[in-house]
């Protein structure tokens, strides 16, 4: 398996992933909508989706962002979102891998801390997260705008 950035051609295989029940449930970006994302993105400095490649096919995915702050001594911090992978390949070590490969670029740019949140239904994935050392810190708040 390979990690690497993701390519204009993996959005098929990105869509898909994200279009499972526990994602988006069908209903996602057309092909021509992620294009102009993924192509928007590109121009923010450290945010990147990765993809999960194994055999030629994309079987996982996440988007890693690591922010400059005033604070914390000038340090970035690291978000990690819509991690997610295809579920004929879960259970295989594809999710670890991922996020142990996100926490290393992370470390890598010395992010004083990497944060992710989670749906409060999600305990499957909680426990995903606890396993890798990631621990409830503080309160997530959110507001639809």
């Amino acid at each position: 398996m390979m990690i690497r950035i993701a390519e204009q051609r993996d959005l098929p295989g990105i869509l898909g992933i994200y279009a499972q029940p526990e994602m988006d449930n069908g209903d996602g970006l057309s092909i021509e909508e992620a294009q102009a994302i993924l192509k928007k993105m590109a121009t923010y400095p450290s945010y990147k989706v990765y993809v999960a490649e194994r055999d030629g096919k994309v079987v996982g995915v996440f988007e890693l962002l690591m922010m400059d702050n005033l604070a914390h001594q000038g340090r970035k911090s690291a978000i990690i979102e819509d991690v997610a992978v295809d579920v004929a390949y879960q259970g295989q070590g594809i999710g670890k891998e991922m996020m142990l490969f996100a926490m290393e670029v992370a470390r890598k740019e010395q992010c004083y801390k990497i944060a992710l949140s989670s749906n409060i239904r999600r305990y499957k994935a909680h426990q995903f997260y606890e396993n890798l050392e990631f621990t409830v810190h503080g309160c997530s708040f959110v507001v639809e705008p």
